[in-house]
């Protein structure tokens, strides 16, 4: 009988397993994943200013790159920021986990059921643990509502170097459908992560068009491909509305974490600062008994919850008010607020006044339009496409 099961090797159980094998390398711990490695296919990002450095210092060794800043691309504005920006990459990832848990991790295994106490392989075999905790992504449930970021991206060696030295988070300068960036990570001096991102109000992504339209940036930016590496997909809900105790009660006395809990930026789609601080919280728990983890991990996806009204506001005025065309401008119009303020949103920790901060001054949508889409609560987008 194991202490603890993770099923699911993403991202939060991951760092869950990680974490706790810093501070108690003696429990007797199994993780499980369905694919071919922990981490699958996906780079995960953050800023300097979302972690403490507490939690920097024990997250470094999977950090594979670091950057001194980050840039913003808009139509009326191009802004540098000067905190910090790192990326985990799953490759980097897994090496960790693998030298961490050894024979611990089992890969390419099927999970059929999920109880607080035991899980049942697709094959039938039954195992036991002191407590299960469930972290298989995000799954669909009619207790949110929700937009959806979607994005493709693919990592080229290029002929020449590229001449970037900090990534560019959004280049909002390209043609718009919906609100559409250009996320770009200069990995080494000859490659990148060049990735289409979209906002979107149904989960709906044509890779290939995605494809051509990376393509297409690269030769704009005189960046001649050489050699394709690697690409990654992705389908990131966008929380507008919901019910977070309904979310909870489609599996009883289940402990959750990651996208499955509902810990992700409500606007980004970021979910590595809400990992590190679950795997915290987990890891300086008393009792990691199936009830004590289940009280502990739905109270920490609950306060997240309350803490996000802000953002989930936010997220209606840009999906439901004024002309897809023009979301672009809530966001440029965001970039030009004061650093300070930048870092926070991204953090999820705004003030009182960034908060006022964020609502003042010149909308860049229609007024009426923007308070009935704050105050729509059950909004309903079907009909939009």
């Amino acid at each position: 009988m194991r202490d603890l099961i993770l099923v699911g090797g993403g991202l939060a159980n991951g760092l869950i397993a990680w974490r706790l094998r810093q501070r108690y390398p003696q429990l007797n711990l199994l993780l499980i994943e369905a694919g071919e490695q922990p981490g699958g296919n996906h780079t995960w990002s953050f800023h300097e200013d979302d972690l403490t450095p507490e939690q920097h210092a024990w997250l470094a060794p999977l950090v594979a790159h670091a950057w001194p800043g980050y840039e913003v691309q808009f139509p009326d504005l191009r802004r540098r920021l000067a905190r910090g920006y790192y990326s985990i990459t799953s490759e980097r990832f897994a090496e960790a986990l693998h030298q961490a848990l050894g024979e611990n991790i089992w890969l390419n295994c099927s999970v059929s059921e999920v109880l607080p106490n035991s899980v049942r392989l697709a094959n039938g075999e039954a195992l036991l643990a002191g407590a299960v905790i469930d972290g298989r992504g995000v799954t669909a449930s009619s207790a949110m509502q929700t937009g959806y970021q979607l994005f493709l991206g693919q990592q080229w060696r290029l002929t020449q170097p590229h001449g970037l030295t900090v990534p560019i988070l959004m280049d909002a300068t390209v043609a718009q459908q919906g609100y559409r960036f250009v996320y770009t990570l200069p990995l080494s001096a000859d490659t990148l992560l060049i990735e289409d991102t979209r906002y979107a109000n149904v989960p709906q992504r044509d890779d290939n068009a995605l494809r051509q339209t990376v393509t297409d940036y690269a030769h704009s930016k005189g960046w001649q491909l050489a050699q394709l590496e690697r690409e990654e997909t992705g389908c990131l809900p966008i929380t507008l509305a919901g019910d977070i105790q309904a979310l909870w009660a489609d599996a009883p006395g289940v402990p959750r974490s990651g996208m499955r809990a509902g810990l992700f930026h409500p606007t980004t789609g970021y979910s590595l600062p809400l990992a590190v601080a679950l795997a915290d919280a987990i890891a300086d728990s008393p009792r990691l008994g199936s009830v004590p983890l289940y009280q502990l991990t739905r109270q920490f996806a609950e306060r997240h919850w309350r803490r996000q009204g802000f953002f989930r506001l936010l997220n209606r005025m840009l999906f439901l008010a004024g002309r897809e065309e023009n979301r672009w401008r809530v966001m440029q119009r965001f970039y030009g607020l004061p650093e300070p303020t930048v870092e926070r949103f991204y953090a999820g920790r705004l003030s009182l006044f960034d908060k006022a901060r964020i609502l003042t001054g010149k909308p860049p949508v229609p007024l009426g339009e923007a308070w009935r889409a704050a105050l729509n609560h059950f909004p309903d987008r079907r009909d939009k496409g």
